[in-house]
């Protein structure tokens, strides 16, 4: 690649990324012939169609390929299908320590516990170091302990065949309560798993349960709570199914129209006990603080009687910082479980609630437990506690000696392998499982080795799990910077801004495409990409160019730049607007200025919110490596001003 001249404040590091990239050149990634990597291809094929002879002969002939222990591995897996364990014991101590040893493991687990084998699978089982829910489910069988169920059913996850047997057991030794059943069934309607719920119904005693709402009768009141709501059947009270049926009704309803939900759970709820009223309040809390609603906070007083999931106490404290009210900031905090109340974004809140309501020394012993932490809220307890955000210092490059052994690692081969092949799930997985349990030294000789292999996404996830000795130009890699630089700079957009957007939308993987089919390193929507394309009058665009890293680039930076000015020129606004639609972004102001932490912190959507304060955090990092100074996130994240300000042209971007 032809690169632009730099800085003289880049050499230094120019230097120092090629130094470490000529280090890798004496250990390169393995190369394989085609014929081989079409042999493995056509291996697959045949596995994922169940063709058992072809697959033995395409094992046969990848003798020496490193992907070789994958064919093996569906091979076993198939003869696993067939009920026959022949070679699965010898391949998995051949492998042992490897990721395909593991899932070979807990494949042959699962087998042993359909067939209820249960002293080959507790001698097994032991070795297996990550079990999931089905083969705890089946060892909860093996050993007759059915109460290790409990956790799993009271978290409200859909279960596997194996755990509807320990419940069973569990139902039949009384170790269920019907409450329990009821707050099953609650957690199912609210992840609307309606389904689920009427098949945990089953476990009610006969006289209890939803009545004629059982069967489809429930999906109907999904789709039309407020005409059940109008029209409940005279006696809905008198049962509790009955008064069930009318707080999913009511939850429904809140989902759309919390206001409404409110309305009608006025007119019943002497009709309701004192928890089941307080259940229905926290449901209709809950999606009004979603929504912004002021009267989220009055509703949420209403709902002490009742446990709140960890998702509503979460919107509790949302609400409360919307309207700046510290003291149910604090409450709110306060009524969390210890372990998420100690989590860094509530002890943050926490914090600033006490230096609001003057209590300095107190908040200041939250901001030191949080602060120098490399994330959104470690970086503004940093600014709180007067000290500006810096990179760490840099750790000594790994030897020739660590370099040799990251490139000679079997597992990263076969991931990065695995991921050159267009198999990206298993090769990310096997390249996880490789650097589990790798000091700071390995991490940093295996981020290095991604880097060398332009594998970006492995060399961040990798270099960003070191704990003392660090790298951030592995942890915030920027490569492509001459085809980045030079259009950030026309458009006059933040640069560290646009990598970290980058980073956190692509990981820089070229063809990166998400579920909903947005493409390439900026991750462009096939519409929002032609649209873009026609306001530049870029030549010759089709949607085949959207994943060409200079077009990707050029139409993503433009898109970017227009709804930056679009609302307000605020990156936080821009950010929120490039992952979720301005239209969006424009809604979710306040009536009243926000400080850009507390919109990004009241985001309605999960993603976007992660997303936002993700790539802010991320550009700060970015900036102090290009700028080489420490950097401000408060002063980016700024004043979010009132709905309506700064604005201009916001609907009629895609």
């Amino acid at each position: 690649m032809h690169y632009k001249p730099l800085h003289p404040r880049a050499l230094t590091r120019t230097a120092l990324l090629l130094a470490g990239l000529a280090a890798f050149a004496v250990s390169p990634a393995p190369t394989f012939a085609a014929t081989g990597d079409a042999t493995f291809l056509s291996a697959r094929e045949a596995y994922r169609n169940g063709e058992r002879v072809r697959l033995g002969r395409q094992v046969d002939a990848l003798k020496g390929h490193p992907l070789q222990p994958w064919a093996e591995y569906w091979q076993l897996r198939l003869r696993l299908e067939d009920g026959e364990d022949a070679g699965v014991a010898d391949y998995i101590v051949r492998n042992e320590g490897a990721y395909l040893a593991e899932k070979l493991r807990g494949d042959w687990l699962r087998q042993l516990g359909k067939q209820r084998d249960w002293p080959s699978f507790q001698r097994l089982l032991p070795a297996l170091a990550l079990p999931d829910a089905e083969i705890n489910c089946y060892a909860a069988q093996a050993a007759n302990t059915p109460e290790a169920v409990r956790p799993l059913w009271l978290g409200g996850q859909e279960l596997s065949a194996a755990c509807d047997t320990v419940v069973d057991q569990l139902v039949a030794g009384g170790g269920l309560t019907v409450e329990d059943v009821w707050q099953r069934m609650r957690r199912l309607f609210e992840a609307k798993k309606v389904g689920a719920a009427r098949a945990v119904a089953a476990y009610l005693p006969a006289d209890q349960g939803f009545g004629e709402h059982s069967g489809r009768g429930l999906e109907a009141i999904a789709l039309n709570p407020g005409k059940y709501l109008n029209k409940a059947p005279a006696g809905w009270d008198a049962r509790r199914g009955g008064r069930e049926v009318t707080l999913f009704a009511l939850q429904r309803l809140a989902r759309n129209d919390p206001q409404d939900a409110a309305a009608h759970l006025v007119r019943i709820e002497s009709r309701f006990t004192a928890e089941e009223k307080a259940y229905a309040w926290g449901q209709i809390a809950w999606q009004a603080a979603y929504r912004h609603q002021p009267e989220a906070i009055g509703w949420y007083e209403k709902a002490t009687a009742t446990a709140l999931s960890e998702e509503q106490m979460a919107w509790r404290v949302r609400a409360a910082l919307r309207v700046h009210d510290w003291t149910s900031v604090r409450r709110a905090i306060a009524a969390m479980p210890p372990t998420m109340a100690a989590q860094a974004d509530w002890s943050y809140w926490l914090a600033r609630a006490l230096a609001a309501q003057g209590k300095p020394d107190e908040a200041r012993v939250l901001f030191l437990k949080i602060g120098g932490q490399p994330n959104f809220y470690g970086n503004l307890a940093d600014e709180e506690l007067g000290r500006p955000i810096h990179l760490p210092a840099r750790a000594v490059a790994p030897t020739r000696e660590e370099q040799a052994a990251a490139a000679a690692h079997p597992g990263l081969a076969r991931a990065l392998a695995l991921i050159r092949l267009d198999m990206r799930v298993e090769g990310v997985r096997e390249w996880a499982w490789s650097i589990r349990g790798m000091d700071d030294r390995q991490l940093l000789a295996a981020a290095g080795y991604a880097r060398s292999q332009e594998m970006w996404d492995r060399a961040i996830n990798t270099a960003d799990k070191t704990l003392a000795q660090h790298d951030y130009s592995l942890r915030y890699i920027a490569p492509f910077r001459e085809y980045v630089e030079p259009k950030a700079k026309a458009l006059d957009l933040d640069h560290g801004w646009v990598y970290g957007l980058m980073r956190q939308e692509s990981r820089f993987i070229m063809n990166a495409k998400s579920t909903v089919g947005a493409k390439g390193l900026m991750q462009l929507m096939p519409a929002t990409a032609k649209w873009v394309a026609k306001k530049i009058n870029l030549k010759d665009f089709h949607q085949g160019r959207v994943v060409e890293m200079d077009t990707n680039v050029t139409l993503g930076t433009n898109y970017l730049k227009m709804v930056l000015l679009s609302l307000d020129n605020h990156p936080v606004l821009a950010s929120a607007a490039y992952n979720a639609g301005p239209g969006r972004a424009k809604r979710w102001r306040a009536e009243r200025p926000l400080e850009g932490a507390i919109y990004a912190e009241t985001i309605p959507f999960s993603e976007t919110r992660d997303y936002v304060k993700k790539v802010m955090s991320n550009a700060v990092y970015y900036n102090a490596l290009f700028e080489e100074k420490p950097q401000s996130l408060k002063a980016r994240l700024g004043t979010v001003r009132a709905k309506g300000e700064g604005e201009k042209g916001v609907e009629e971007l895609p």
